[in-house]
């Protein structure tokens, strides 16, 4: 297909919307994911991600990078030790192994676009001695979610 069009703000006409994770395998709240391209020849899949009001990303980091676009909404982020104010059009660079989670503001879904390799390995969930050494930073602290 060569042109995929809107049918609404945070949808594709013939785009399925999923859970963003097996209920369970992981911390999250109110998340949900779109595959919006995905070619071999590309090695690459563009993803859309919509947080709901009040709802968070898993904590995670991978061995594979993360290129986001904020589209809609406002929000939060931490990647590594940093925290960012979000908002549309806003690029975020997580590169690989650093732990990254995106949060929603209580009145607002966060949108946005993902790009990664098409093949990447799972997510790594933080330990407890991972945890403590991210809690020790009390911004990060009151930041997280797990």
């Amino acid at each position: 297909m060569s042109v995929r069009k809107a049918s609404g703000p945070g949808r594709w006409q013939g785009v399925e919307i999923h859970e963003y994770k097996q209920a369970g395998s992981a911390p999250f709240r109110e998340v949900s994911r779109q595959v919006l391209f995905s070619d071999p020849a590309l090695a690459a899949q563009w993803r859309y991600f919509e947080v709901a009001p009040g709802g968070h990303s898993t904590l995670e980091r991978h061995e594979h990078m993360h290129a986001v676009m904020i589209l809609v909404g406002q929000g939060m982020c931490l990647v590594g030790d940093a925290l960012h104010a979000l908002a549309p059009h806003d690029l975020v660079h997580i590169p690989p192994w650093t732990w990254h989670q995106f949060r929603a503001t209580e009145d607002s879904a966060l949108g946005f676009l993902c790009l990664v390799n098409a093949e990447r390995d799972r997510p790594c969930l933080p330990g407890e001695a991972d945890l403590a050494e991210l809690r020790k930073d009390q911004r990060i602290a009151a930041f997280i979610r797990t």
